[in-house]
C-alpha cells in the first residue's frame, strides 16, 4: 500500500477516491480505506467497505492488466446510498483511470 501511495496517481469523486499503480506481480489487488473520521461505528465502516468490494468483484471481469487500487471513501452517504450508484462511481474511477 505505501508503494501505490507514493507512486500511485490519484483520481478524486464526489465520494469515493481512487490511488492507483501497476504492478509487477501479475496481480490485481484492491484495498478500501474506510477513516473513522468518516464514520465512527465499526459496523458501519465494514458494511461500506463490503458494499464497495462487492462492486469491484462485479467489475473484475473487465480488467485486464494487473494494477493496485486503493478506494478512499470521502463520504458516510455510501453506507445507505442506493448500490446501482455505488457500481456506477466505482465503474466510471477505473474507467477514468484507464483500468477497464
Amino acid at each position: 500500500m505505501r508503494y501505490t501511495y507514493q507512486n500511485g496517481k490519484t483520481i478524486r469523486g464526489s465520494k469515493i477516491s481512487l490511488v492507483f499503480a501497476d504492478n509487477s506481480r501479475n496481480k490485481q489487488r484492491y484495498a478500501v480505506v474506510v477513516s473513522k473520521k468518516i464514520l465512527k461505528s465499526a459496523v458501519g465502516r465494514n458494511r461500506i467497505r463490503r458494499r464497495i468490494y462487492e462492486a469491484i468483484r462485479c467489475e473484475l471481469p473487465k480488467i485486464q492488466k494487473p494494477v493496485d487500487c486503493i478506494f478512499i471513501i470521502n463520504s458516510k452517504e455510501l453506507l445507505n446510498i442506493d448500490y446501482k450508484e455505488i457500481q456506477k462511481t466505482i465503474r466510471d474511477l477505473l474507467k477514468d483511470a484507464d483500468i477497464i
